[in-house]
């Protein structure tokens, strides 16, 4: 069809002497083609225009709502600090419900650094003030909204150390076990507080086993070694209850901070002293 109406506009051009007489056919025939060309581009150009339309709108879009989530996420971070910081001065100056309150805002809602580190104070306050079941269920919480494995791992221990002496051994160990392994940030810790959990329970020739392992371990710090040889000794001598109350007594000792840990600052938060600790709550 196009070619016949080309073939028609070259009859009348040279009908009306627009063309001369001994044009050749493959003159002809170029001209045609091309105006099949200039015909096709023309109505590709109007079909695809839409999508390509509609390509530039996505784009635009696609970077206004990139723009703006790092606008609100920077400007929620700096307020969440801010609040974190105007809670920890409460907490050093003594004042633990002000300094709770002051958490709880961004517990529930702020960014997933500090919001982990908000559940993990108010665990802290919870713990120091004797509710370990309320403390747990604070660091488990900061364990699921922790934005890094080492901020999740320290919760998760957090939490077993806080039900030691209230939860049965299955509790335990559900937090415990996936603390363990190679590369784990925290595993002579949850094994250590997982063999004071089983003799706890009874598990005496369980226990006496982990402790030993843990003894023999490349790695282990001279504090750590001495408490599980003196474990042992008291399990051998038979002094089981001594045995369970010295090893609780280390097991339950804060871990580290989360500041003073590699890649457990989380990101636009700087490594806050930690308030509240068990043992130094003021």
């Amino acid at each position: 069809m196009q070619r016949g109406a080309a073939q028609d506009r070259f009859r009348a051009r040279r009908e009306a002497g627009q063309e001369p007489e001994d044009k050749t056919v493959v003159d002809f025939i170029e001209e045609v083609e091309e105006q099949l060309r200039s015909d096709r581009y023309l109505a590709f150009a109007r079909k695809a225009w839409p999508w390509f339309a509609a390509l530039v709108a996505a784009i635009v879009v696609a970077f206004l709502v990139v723009w703006g989530y790092d606008t609100w996420r920077d400007q929620n971070v700096a307020k969440a600090s801010v609040a974190y910081d105007k809670a920890l001065t409460a907490l050093t100056q003594g004042d633990q419900i002000g300094g709770y309150n002051g958490l709880d805002p961004i517990a529930k809602s702020g960014p997933a650094g500090y919001r982990t580190l908000a559940l993990l104070q108010q665990g802290n306050i919870r713990l120091a003030a004797g509710k370990s079941d309320e403390a747990a269920t604070l660091f488990e919480q900061a364990s699921k909204a922790a934005p890094n494995p080492v901020l999740r791992d320290l919760a998760s221990l957090r939490a077993a150390l806080a039900l030691m002496d209230t939860a049965p051994l299955p509790r335990v160990q559900t937090l415990l076990t996936p603390l363990i392994g190679q590369n784990k940030p925290f595993d002579l810790e949850a094994r250590e507080a997982l063999a004071t959990a089983k003799l706890g329970a009874g598990k005496t020739a369980e226990a006496r086993a982990d402790f030993t392992a843990l003894s023999l371990t490349l790695g282990v710090s001279q504090s750590m070694r001495s408490r599980a040889q003196a474990a042992v000794e008291l399990i051998d001598s038979g002094g089981t209850a001594a045995a369970i109350a010295a090893a609780k007594t280390a097991a339950t000792l804060p871990p580290p901070k989360p500041g003073s840990l590699p890649g457990a600052t989380p990101e636009g938060a700087q490594a806050p002293q930690a308030q509240g600790e068990p043992g130094n709550a003021q």
